[in-house]
């Protein structure tokens, strides 16, 4: 449209504020197919040349149409021409990149001009791909500048931009040259490196969101994704042999342990959310964990605790979905429930729920300094039991009670709260436990007491339990949640030393036999002495296949002789057959018993 265009360009340095301002306005207000692409090029490169007038000293600055009150509105028109391809083109260039920054640099003083400049950028930089390097270049030093101003702020809405922008700078290997310089490059001046600047923002921005501060979540989501860029791809750049393979943990560098501290005291500190109780920055945060292999370099800083417990610390017991502390069993009690607090005359009024309880824990760390976080909370925080915790509730929240994985109303309820599939939103988590799990036999042996407890309540099918076990052993036999499936049995496998024995032995290989046919375990596989009881604590035999008690009920409905027998006979050829594929020791098997004890009939 070149009235538009007409109208900018017909304006002088002399034109009234409000005649200014009124064309301004226009142009920001039309709609974006409006604008023939010759025009919109033209109005771009015009407001442009008159922004970077204002940063050129008094002479140029009265050859612009624009003067310094001009400049928000003049940026905001200039970013909504950028919308369109070919408006972020005009601005992809090199000049006009280092303009714009320059803009963005001299308005410095004037927080909204200056992230006004910046949205700019942003835009040109998701819509022009090859504008990403250019941006990053020596001559236009928008990827130096980057880091000076992250460094320097602590407004969230500043942090949230220039994140923005330096994640589209490091989206790929293909930013080589500057991956290199933000992980390699050491500390000058007043300047820190990458991974320091990016564990200060994160302490800052924790303590934005404790106080409800606008953006900080938003912008806790963008260090996080930056963050996450640079641990996936630094790695490949470093080692280009691993460069095709994005298989997670295939390469890693040493130079990124530095994320491992920050990001766990933000991990164990970082408040809860309602209603859904797994969301962003949280699944952010967990993309980034979970993306960071255990090494034998930086095994300590993810276990700080091994320094002084070498056994499970009896205080750190999972908090059940309604609040109440569990024992090392499920969160759920034997009547499927959660157990009432000791003394409490109404549990509902006195068992504190997971929120409180979180919001408790971090009330204590709000007003604590950065230091102090870093010399207490990274090494006494719980980390497995914040995860198990967060895990537990977010499972209970979308799977309450026993109800079905593959129910509507599961994806329905997290695509409302999320606007993610529940089968995106679950398999970071349950992996980032998983690698705990494979990395530690300590974290094994807890996990294992707080899902599979000695005292498990094995009186009615374990899959139809109202807690962690029962919904993970649902999900392993679902269909509309694949990457949830595959997770689920992953972990479970791993708190059982990944041996699929031990694992048939603790929740019944029907329950897993479908997940370890995907592992290449054709049949039940053989007993070892890692397994779990043949038997409960009160010596009830316990179904290999079910993994419950083996009932011995004599109410059932009358039979004739015949059928007593015919009954008898299946019972035998299921047992040998189970005894012959070392499923079930011949000690435990209750035929052979009884024929040895005289008890039922030799055949």
């Amino acid at each position: 449209m070149s009235r538009i265009r007409r109208a900018y360009t017909t304006l002088t340095p002399s034109s009234p504020r409000s005649e200014v301002s009124a064309v301004l306005q226009s142009i920001i207000d039309v709609p974006p197919l409006t604008i023939d692409d010759a025009n919109r090029k033209e109005l771009v490169q015009a407001i442009i040349d008159d922004l970077k007038s204002l940063t050129k000293g008094s002479s140029s600055s009265n050859k612009s149409r624009l003067n310094s009150k001009d400049s928000v509105q003049a940026l905001a028109a200039l970013k909504s021409l950028g919308k369109n391809p070919v408006g972020s083109e005009t601005i992809a260039t090199s000049a006009n990149l280092q303009a714009i920054l320059s803009v963005s640099e001299y308005f410095k003083d004037d927080l909204d001009s200056s992230n006004e400049a910046l949205r700019c950028i942003a835009n040109a930089l998701l819509l022009v791909e090859r504008a990403r390097k250019t941006f990053a270049r020596k001559e236009v030093g928008g990827g130096e500048t980057m880091v000076e101003f992250l460094e320097k702020t602590t407004s969230p809405d500043r942090i949230f931009i220039v994140c923005r922008i330096m994640f589209f700078l490091t989206l790929s290997t293909t930013a080589e040259e500057y991956l290199r310089t933000l992980i390699e490059s050491k500390p000058h001046g007043q300047h820190h490196n990458i991974i320091e600047i990016i564990a200060a923002k994160l302490d800052t921005l924790l303590t934005s969101i404790l106080q409800s501060e606008k953006m900080a979540r938003e912008a806790m989501s963008e260090v996080l994704k930056l963050a996450w860029n640079l641990v996936t791809y630094y790695p490949r750049v470093v080692d280009p042999n691993d460069g095709e393979r994005m298989v997670m943990h295939d390469a890693w560098s040493d130079r990124l342990d530095g994320f491992i501290t920050p990001l766990l005291r933000t991990f164990n500190s970082m408040p809860p959310s309602h209603p859904s109780p797994l969301t962003a920055p949280m699944t952010h945060l967990v993309h980034v964990l979970v993306s960071i292999p255990v090494t034998s370099t930086n095994k300590q800083k993810w276990f700080p605790l091994r320094s002084n417990t070498s056994s499970p610390r009896q205080n750190s017991k999972p908090v059940s979905p309604s609040g109440s502390p569990s024992s090392d069993s499920p969160p759920v009690s034997r009547s499927g429930s959660p157990p009432a607090a000791s003394g409490s005359k109404d549990p509902k009024e006195s068992r504190p729920s997971t929120l409180d309880r979180a919001l408790s824990k971090l009330s204590v760390r709000k007003n604590s300094s950065s230091s102090s976080r870093q010399s207490t909370s990274s090494h006494n925080a719980d980390t497995l039991l914040r995860a198990y915790d967060i895990l537990d509730v977010t499972l209970s929240h979308y799977l309450p009670d026993s109800i079905d994985p593959d129910d509507p109303s599961v994806q329905k309820l997290c695509k409302l709260e999320t606007d993610q599939a529940f089968d995106e939103l679950m398999p970071p988590l349950i992996l980032f436990i998983k690698n705990f799990c494979i990395a530690d036999e300590n974290v094994r042996k807890r996990m294992r007491e707080w899902i599979v407890p000695d005292d498990l309540d094995r009186t009615s099918p374990l899959e139809g339990r109202a807690d962690l076990l029962g919904r993970c052993l649902r999900l392993m036999g679902c269909i509309n949640h694949n990457h949830t499936k595959i997770s689920a049995g992953e972990m479970l496998y791993a708190i059982c030393n990944s041996d699929a024995s031990t694992l048939a032995s603790y929740v019944g290989y029907g329950n897993v036999a479908g997940f370890l046919f995907q592992k290449g375990i054709m049949g039940a596989p053989p007993t070892s002495s890692a397994s779990a009881p043949s038997e409960t604590p009160d010596g009830m035999p316990i179904n290999p296949i079910t993994g419950v008690v083996q009932k011995q009920d004599s109410s059932g409905p009358e039979m004739s002789d015949e059928e007593k027998e015919r009954e008898a006979e299946k019972l035998f050829v299921l047992f040998d057959r189970l005894e012959r594929m070392g499923a079930l020791p011949a000690s435990s098997n209750p035929i052979r018993k009884a024929i040895s004890e005289g008890k039922g009939p030799a055949y």
